[in-house]
């Protein structure tokens, strides 16, 4: 099979970890092990967040007075570089021979896409309130809880093209395990004349992965982070673990708008254009997961 392997931020940092580099190969390691079984079996295709690395390059930007802080389009384009290198590197490490190729992907959105004023996605490290009020005031930031914490959060407007698709394609059908579209991809727009401008936006990486998975004609679409499942009623009495469900059932429930609601919506998405099988588990259970064994699994 074809599949397109979605990290969570999980597979760098857990939560509330330092963004150190060292945590970040330490995390990298069981990732890898984990890509590399799905490796031996199937044609693999990684996707990766960054919202903690790109949250992380903005802080340290802002930090150097003497020059504008870089935009987040840049800020993204450097973040899949520094995650590429090191899942590649990992991966190379356990799978001697393999031909490996991380691309810097851009995807174009609509520049009138409603997120660019409802900022959504959360990047950088978590905060308590007192911090977050206080960073936004100083910084013009917007905020949002994120579990028991609040972070930053930015517009994250639709991924609409994938312009680097052909050149996916021709490295897949190489044989090539690729790592594109990191981070959700860079975000551009395109101007009436036909020229490319980055925005100030993170794309959600999970609906890109939808995209990604779509366009390649992907046999199945894998989120993986750190729950097992897809659970109803999440952080109450009554949850329970989803383990298998038509996009119709999934549509029918709410999910948390700034965690699971994305990979659920890039799920559906996937299957009702097609696609074979999505599921939504724990990193370590890839393997499974993709045979339909455990996690969430979505079909038609």
């Amino acid at each position: 099979m074809l599949i397109v392997a979605a990290l969570g931020g999980n597979a760098l940092l857990k939560r509330g970890e330092s963004p150190t580099a060292e945590a970040q190969r330490t995390n990298l390691g069981d990732a890898a092990g984990a890509l590399a079984e799905l490796a031996a079996e199937h044609t693999l295709v990684v996707v990766h967040g960054n919202g903690p690395q790109v949250g992380l390059l903005a802080l340290q930007a802002d930090a150097y007075k003497a020059i504008k802080p870089y935009p987040l389009d840049v800020l993204g384009a450097e973040s899949e570089g520094m995650i590429g290198y090191m899942i590649e590197q990992e991966l190379g490490n356990r799978l001697s021979g393999r031909n490996i190729a991380t691309l810097l992907t851009q995807i174009e959105v609509d520049a009138d896409d409603p997120a660019f004023g409802d900022p959504s996605k959360p990047i950088g490290p978590v905060y308590d309130r007192e911090t977050a009020d206080r960073l936004a005031a100083e910084r013009g930031w917007s905020i949002a809880r994120d579990g028991e914490h609040w972070r930053r959060v930015v517009a994250s407007p639709e991924p609409r093209h994938i312009l680097e698709l052909n050149t996916i394609r021709l490295l897949v059908d190489a044989g090539v395990i690729v790592i594109c579209s990191g981070g959700g991809g860079i975000p551009v727009v395109a101007t009436a004349d036909g020229a490319i401008h980055g925005v100030e936006a993170v794309i959600d990486k999970d609906l890109a992965a939808a995209l990604l998975a779509r366009q390649l004609d992907a046999d199945a679409l894998l989120m993986l982070t750190d729950v097992d499942a897809v659970y109803e009623n999440w952080g109450t009495p009554e949850q329970a673990p989803i383990r298998r469900a038509t996009p119709a059932d999934l549509r029918k429930r709410d999910f948390a708008r700034g965690s699971m609601a994305p990979k659920v919506e890039a799920a559906c998405r996937f299957v009702e254009a097609g696609g074979r099988l999505a599921g939504i588990g724990r990193l370590g259970d890839a393997v499974a997961i993709a045979r339909g064994e455990t996690g969430t699994v979505v079909e038609t």
